[in-house]
């Protein structure tokens, strides 16, 4: 791809940091987002001031590593687990006020517009929006590894060992739907009309369920473990890293059983880390290990460089809620900032 014109450089800015980043994320209004750090900073990047690294925020949010980093309940704003046993609220304007503090990591957070979820160890955590008010603790086998709402709100899962646990949010008494499958659960994504849970399991697979009737659906294949995933905004592709591709599982036509999954922007020899599915277009972002970055219209199969090879390992990569702007960051603390909507 040797003198096609990056988007990075044409439309984007970047800044290093020297700190390997291990989360990002965006505000529900898309006009910050946040790039967490393995020394528990977090860089807040405001879309106005996109293309002046200069001018992106460091703030201080946690002793140890920002382990999980996503939008707050409210439009601006970010929730963040550390490895110093805290949830943080970090505004629009850096101000951070903690949510909880305890004896073990905060290791996944998620949220909605009305509700707060947060793992320690075995228990789930739910709080309303404020993040002052528990809800109702959920208890799990062993300890928890990912969580994920449905795009409604209404349901939360929540993967361990030997399969996933489904709840009610609002329920009056919690009566789980165990959703079994040996072996050890490490990632979830549900489709967005809720037709499926999947999960990616430690042995280089991935694990559904079909949640109309628990119908069990595999998919193996894979050289390396599946460590990011995403649906398309229609549901019609789960798009998976752990290839030198992105490997697109078809949910649609009776797939993805019995269906060969499709690949996209395949890179020979090198492995995709992070994959994200564009909010608005039928369009993947893939970010490889060798710090390569591209966008992959799922339709045509054409691919737009957005950053070539030699700044690290790709570990976080997002869009803006509307898909007019990206960021990712790397294992060698690069961050990378692109304004999708400019002409250039």
């Amino acid at each position: 791809m040797s003198g096609i014109v990056e988007l990075l450089v044409s439309r984007g800015a970047e800044r290093r940091v020297d700190v390997p980043i291990s989360a990002v994320a965006c505000s529900r209004d898309g006009q910050t987002f946040a790039v967490g750090t393995v020394e528990g900073e977090i860089y807040l990047i405001s879309v106005a001031v996109l293309r002046q690294p200069e001018a992106w925020q460091r703030v201080e949010a946690h002793d140890g590593a920002v382990l999980s980093l996503v939008a707050d309940t409210g439009s601006g704003g970010f929730l963040s687990g550390g490895e110093d046993n805290r949830l943080v609220r970090t505004a629009a304007d850096g101000a951070t006020t903690e949510l909880h503090k305890g004896r073990r990591w905060v290791e996944h957070v998620a949220s909605t517009s009305t509700t707060i979820a947060f793992s320690v160890g075995k228990q789930l955590e739910l709080r309303d929006a404020s993040g002052e008010k528990t809800l109702k603790g959920l208890d799990h086998p062993s300890s928890v590894t990912g969580i994920v709402f449905d795009a409604k709100g209404k349901r939360v899962a929540a993967s361990h060992y030997n399969g996933v646990s489904m709840w009610y949010v609002q329920a009056k008494v919690d009566n789980v739907r165990p959703l079994e499958w040996k072996g050890s659960h490490i990632g979830l994504a549900i489709h967005p009309g809720g037709e499926a849970l999947v999960s990616s399991m430690q042995e280089n697979d991935l694990h559904g369920w079909r949640l109309s009737d628990g119908h069990n659906m595999r998919m193996s294949g894979y050289p390396r473990q599946v460590a990011s995933m995403d649906f398309t905004r229609n549901g019609r592709w789960l798009a998976t890293s752990g290839a030198d591709s992105v490997v697109m599982w078809p949910f649609f036509g009776g797939g993805p059983m019995g269906k060969p999954p499709s690949e996209l922007a395949r890179l020979p020899g090198v492995f995709c880390s992070r994959v994200k599915a564009h909010p608005k277009h039928d369009m993947v972002a893939a970010g490889f290990e060798d710090g390569t970055v591209l966008l992959a219209d799922t339709g045509s199969e054409r691919v737009l460089p957005v950053c070539m090879e030699g700044r690290g390992k790709i570990t976080g990569l997002t869009f803006s809620p509307q898909g007019g702007y990206m960021v990712f960051g790397t294992e060698d603390g690069a961050i990378g900032a692109i304004d999708l909507s400019s002409t250039g």
